[in-house]
């Protein structure tokens, strides 16, 4: 397979979002939507409704007021949180049926949210507009892997083993290995989902930050959440090496220093954030 496109014509059928994310993404281009739109939307499904009531109180997530009602806390966190709010419910909840052998989801998905709440940090530091989209990409920017941990297992465990051995980054012995890295899968099915170029171009770049054309300040501080995520987990055998890119402190304007104290800031909120957002 030398395309990402080629492993998704595989797992098309089982990896697909929810209904009621569908259908905020069709009032999204609809210029005659309100609020009452999106709020009946959401409402229809219990358990994405739920969720994001209890996003929009949460500690991380929460806003100065007390939210009780989908109309109020989507008149008080606008259309686009709501949509980054039901994206990361409804994501992870497709993934939720995949199997894998070679990775432990629940490492993987802590280490997904450890990067998003890092991430989202970050952005705050850099002065970014709607950090919160910052949270979205950084909790999926590894999906792809979920995709290669199902179709080619072998491969992937192949790839882990020659990263930790050989030293290299896990996308470049992937790239040399399948063709391909995790980042190009998971932009691809960013794609077929229709998400914003924004989370594609993270996604596939998040790594090689510099290559970014339109988000590169985005990427940069995607890859930064990711050193802080995997320094934490410290699940070095499961993952490769991972090495921060110098590049990224003159991109951001931050510096190493920053690191400490966003990691704290993201141990606080880790257990409240999983919860959240895990399928069931």
């Amino acid at each position: 397979m030398s395309h990402p496109n080629e492993i998704l014509d595989d797992v098309t059928g089982l990896i697909s979002l929810p209904d009621v994310y569908l259908r905020i993404q069709e009032l999204l281009d609809d210029p005659k939507a309100n609020l009452v739109d999106f709020a009946n939307v959401v409402a229809a499904d219990p358990n994405i409704s739920t969720r994001v009531l209890r996003m929009a109180n949460s500690a991380f997530f929460g806003f100065a007021a007390k939210i009780e009602s989908l109309s109020r806390a989507i008149n008080i966190m606008g259309i686009a949180q709501l949509h980054d709010l039901v994206l990361s419910v409804s994501a992870v909840n497709s993934f939720a049926g995949i199997p894998n052998d070679v990775m432990d989801m629940s490492i993987f998905w802590r280490r997904s949210v450890l990067c998003g709440i890092s991430a989202r940090l970050l952005a705050s530091q850099c002065n970014v507009l709607d950090a919160q989209r910052l949270f979205v990409a950084g909790l999926l920017h590894d999906i792809g892997h979920l995709i290669l941990y199902n179709k080619l297992p072998d491969l992937s465990k192949q790839a882990i083993q020659q990263s930790s051995e050989q030293g290299k980054p896990l996308f470049v012995v992937e790239r040399f290995l399948i063709g391909y890295h995790y980042g190009q899968v998971g932009s691809e099915l960013m794609g077929n989902w229709n998400l914003p170029e924004s989370y594609r171009e993270t996604t596939a770049f998040h790594m090689e930050p510099s290559k970014a054309q339109q988000f590169q300040l985005e990427a940069a501080i995607i890859h930064i959440g990711r050193q802080i995520a995997h320094s934490m987990i410290k699940a070095v055998e499961l993952n490769g090496i991972e090495s921060a890119d110098p590049c990224v402190w003159g991109i951001t304007g931050l510096s190493e220093e920053i690191i400490g104290p966003v990691a704290q800031q993201a141990k606080k909120h880790m257990a409240d954030v999983i919860h959240l957002i895990q399928p069931g």
